[in-house]
C-alpha cells in the first residue's frame, strides 16, 4: 500500500506542475507565435495524461490475486506504460506534422522579456520535477515513475533549447522556431518508441537481470549440501512480484526429510534477501561414493567443452543399475538442436561406449 500510495502521491505532483507548465505556455506560444513554445506545452499535457493513466496502472496493479489472476495484476503497470508510449508516439506525429507545415509556410515570432521569463521558469520547474519524480521512482521501483521522471528532464533540454531559440531571434532576426519544432518532435518519437519496446519486452517477457541471477545462485550455492545452483527462471508479474524456480546438485545420500528442511530454507532466505519467491526447486543428485562416476565427469566434461555450442554442463549422475549416464548441457540460441545433439552424441558412443547416455539440452534463460 506504501508503494501504491508514493506513486499516486507522486503522479499528482507531476499533473499539477505539467498542467500548470502547459497553460502558461500555450499562453505564451499563442501570443508570441512561437510553434516551438506551443508544441512544448503540447508535450507537458501528454505528460500530465501520462502521469494519470500511472496512477490508474498502480491502482489496478494492486487489486489481490483472485481466481482468474492467481499472480496478481501486477502486470497491469506494463499495459499503462504502453498506453502512455502510444500517447507520446501520438504527440510526437502531431508534432512533426506541425513542425513541417510551419517550414514550408513560417509564421514569424513575437517574443517578449515576459515571455523569456516564463519559459525560463518552465525549465527550472522541469528539473526539479525530474529530480523528484526519478527519486521517488528508484525508491519504490516503479518503471512509469522512472520513465516519467526522465522524461521531465528531456523536457527541461528541450524547453532550454526554445529559450536558446528565442535569444537567436532576438539577438539576429534568425528565426529558428519551425526546425525547433522539427527536433522536438522527432525527441518525442524517440522517446515514446524506446518506452514502447521496453514495456512490451517486459509483457512478452525478457532476461533477469544479470546481477539478481548471479545473486541468487550465490546465495543458493552457499549451503554446504548444494554443488550449484542451474536452470535459474525468473518470471516477472510485475514491480517486485517475482516468482523463480532453480534446479540445485545435492548429494545422493541425502534423505526426503534432508532436502525438505534445505528446500524450505533457501525459501525463506532467497525471499528475505531479495523479495524473489521460488515456487520450484528441483533436483540433480551427484555420486559421492563412486571414485570413477568422478572421472567420468571430468571425460563427459572435456567433450563437451570441444563443442562451442556448449555454455555449460552439469546435473551429472552415473547410473549403474542401467549404466546410463544423464547430465544437462546448456545450448547458445541459433543452434540447430538435432544436428548438435546427434554430434554430442556420436562423440560420446567414441570415447566411452559402454554407456547409454540420456542428455537434456537446456536453454541459456539466465546468466
Amino acid at each position: 500500500m506504501d508503494r501504491e500510495k508514493t506513486i499516486i502521491k507522486t503522479s499528482i505532483v507531476g499533473i499539477v506542475a505539467n498542467i500548470f507548465l502547459a497553460a502558461f505556455k500555450a499562453v505564451v506560444g499563442l501570443i508570441s507565435h512561437s510553434v516551438a513554445i506551443i508544441l512544448d506545452a503540447v508535450n507537458n499535457l501528454t505528460d500530465a495524461l501520462s502521469s494519470l493513466i500511472t496512477i490508474i496502472g498502480a491502482k489496478l496493479a494492486n487489486k489481490a490475486p483472485d481466481k482468474e489472476h492467481p499472480y496478481g495484476h501486477g502486470r497491469t503497470e506494463y499495459i499503462s506504460a504502453t498506453v502512455i508510449a502510444v500517447i507520446i508516439l501520438y504527440a510526437g506525429i502531431m508534432a512533426l506534422e506541425e513542425s513541417i507545415k510551419n517550414i514550408i509556410d513560417p509564421i514569424t515570432p513575437d517574443y517578449s522579456s515576459i515571455t523569456l521569463i516564463i519559459v525560463g521558469v518552465a525549465v527550472i520547474v522541469k528539473v526539479l520535477l525530474s529530480n523528484y519524480v526519478t527519486k521517488k521512482g528508484k525508491e519504490v521501483n516503479s518503471d512509469s515513475l522512472i520513465a516519467s521522471g526522465k522524461d521531465a528532464g528531456f523536457d527541461a533540454i528541450i524547453s532550454s533549447s526554445t529559450l536558446i531559440a528565442a535569444v537567436i531571434y532576438l539577438l539576429s532576426g534568425v528565426s529558428l522556431e519551425a526546425y525547433l519544432g522539427l527536433i522536438i518532435s522527432l525527441i518525442i518519437l524517440k522517446s515514446g518508441i524506446e518506452m514502447l519496446r521496453e514495456t512490451i519486452n517486459k509483457i512478452i517477457g525478457i532476461r533477469v537481470d544479470a546481477q539478481l541471477a548471479s545473486d541468487l545462485k550465490k546465495t543458493i550455492a552457499s549451503y554446504p549440501e548444494v554443488r550449484g545452483a542451474y536452470d535459474l527462471i525468473v518470471h516477472d508479474y510485475g514491480p517486485d512480484r517475482l516468482l523463480a524456480s532453480v534446479h540445485i546438485e545435492v548429494p545422493d545420500t541425502m534423505t526426503v526429510a534432508e532436502l525438505d528442511s534445505l528446500q524450505r530454507e533457501i525459501t525463506r532466505e532467497v525471499y528475505e534477501k531479495y523479495n524473489v519467491i521460488l515456487e520450484g526447486i528441483s533436483v540433480y543428485s551427484y555420486n559421492t561414493l563412486d571414485e570413477e562416476a568422478k572421472q567420468l565427469r571430468e571425460q563427459v566434461g572435456t567433450i563437451c567443452s570441444q563443442f562451442p555450442e556448449v555454455l555449460q554442463m552439469h546435473g551429472f549422475y552415473l547410473d549403474r543399475s542401467t549404466d546410463s549416464i544423464q547430465f544437462d548441457v546448456v545450448v547458445s540460441y541459433g543452434t540447430d538442436r538435432t544436428d548438435f545433439y546427434n554430434r554430442l552424441l556420436a562423440a560420446l558412443n567414441e570415447n566411452l561406449p559402454q554407456y547409454t547416455y540420456r542428455i537434456t539440452m537446456d536453454y541459456d534463460i539466465s546468466d
